[in-house]
């Protein structure tokens, strides 16, 4: 391995673009080698001002670029498990953002090709996981000082849905990250989904069911609830409460900066995950740089990124039939046995 590992970033569009960025002037250890999107003008634009990238049309072609020694994918969804497969292909380490892949059956054959190699390629970009405020709560909860966990109260706000947003992607898009949480958070398998509509907002666009009410069971017996509301209108929030048998903790509360004037003062609210998030991104990439060049894989693996596609393809039948959904997973290969 170089000294500095060679990134070839897949996608340059609002992630990738920022993951270029990251790569770039905040993580140490890592250079960005290539970078490919579909649109030219926008992988170039990516990397400008930046020596010795190479940019590229096709993933491929980047995989193979001169100097690649890991694969950070910000591609959509759709494009993951093509690209997944072909890293598997070449041995390269993987970040991958979630969705790992947006269907469970696709899901599914990424775990097997991983395990069929016998040792972990992947990394799933569940980036709470990296959260200062969410690593406090995991820890408090795996003390056991507050008891067993009964519930945890989830809410997840976003300024404005995107152009193209359907009603089933506040499920797949927006609560996989609720998903994986309350999987970490608790240790636990989600077994069943119900999803309730409350009358749309006015301020979503015309035929998106913004908010929902999303309740999950677990193997262990606690409840999860996500509210979930994506065209709130003037902020991105996100809050975590766990209620145990002798106590409860609750994240997401921390202040922003408060900005006093003439008039009075006010509490900035971040409008974008990219803001709250950010220490989180930065830990999180710069622990996958760390593990790659001593040749380990950590964090969320591909069997988190499957059974977060799983739950999210459960919830969204529970949300067009308006029926309680059980989750089925498929047996756990013992590359993922978490013992």
């Amino acid at each position: 391995m170089s000294e500095l590992l060679g990134v070839a970033v897949l996608g340059a569009g609002h992630m990738g673009a920022d993951h270029v960025r990251r790569l770039d002037r905040v993580v140490s250890g890592a250079r960005v080698a290539a970078v490919a999107d579909p649109d030219a003008e926008r992988a170039k634009a990516a990397v400008a001002g930046m020596d010795g990238v190479a940019t590229h049309t096709e993933a491929e072609a980047a995989l193979d670029a001169p100097g690649v020694e890991a694969v950070l994918i910000a591609s959509p969804g759709e494009a993951h498990e093509e690209a997944l497969l072909a890293a598997f292909a070449r041995g390269l380490p993987v970040l991958c953002e979630k969705p790992m892949v947006p269907g469970s059956a696709g899901a599914l054959r990424v775990v097997e090709a991983e395990a069929r190699l016998g040792r972990r390629l992947a990394q799933i970009g569940f980036m709470r996981r990296y959260d200062a405020e969410y690593r406090q709560l995991k820890s408090l909860l795996d003390g056991g000082r507050l008891g067993r966990p009964l519930m945890l109260h989830c809410t997840h706000r976003n300024v404005a849905s995107p152009p193209g947003f359907t009603s089933a992607m506040l499920v797949e898009s927006s609560v996989s990250h609720e998903i994986d949480a309350a999987r970490w958070l608790l240790g636990q398998e989600l077994t069943a989904v119900t999803v309730l509509r409350p009358r749309p907002s006015a301020g979503a666009p015309e035929g998106l069911l913004d908010p929902q009410f999303v309740l999950f069971e677990t193997e262990g017996g606690a409840l999860v609830d996500v509210e979930v509301f994506v065209n709130c209108g003037f902020g991105y929030e996100v809050r975590c409460e766990a209620v145990c048998e002798a106590g409860s903790a609750r994240i997401g509360d921390a202040h922003t900066m408060v900005v006093t004037e003439a008039g009075g003062s006010r509490e900035e609210v971040p409008q974008d995950y990219l803001v709250r998030f950010a220490d989180a991104y930065d830990r999180e990439v710069q622990a996958w740089v760390d593990a790659t060049r001593r040749g380990r894989v950590t964090g969320a693996s591909a069997w988190d990124g499957y059974a977060a596609s799983a739950v999210a393809e459960a919830g969204v039948r529970a949300l067009e039939t308006g029926v309680r959904t059980a989750v089925d997973l498929a047996g756990r290969p013992a590359l993922y046995d978490p013992s």
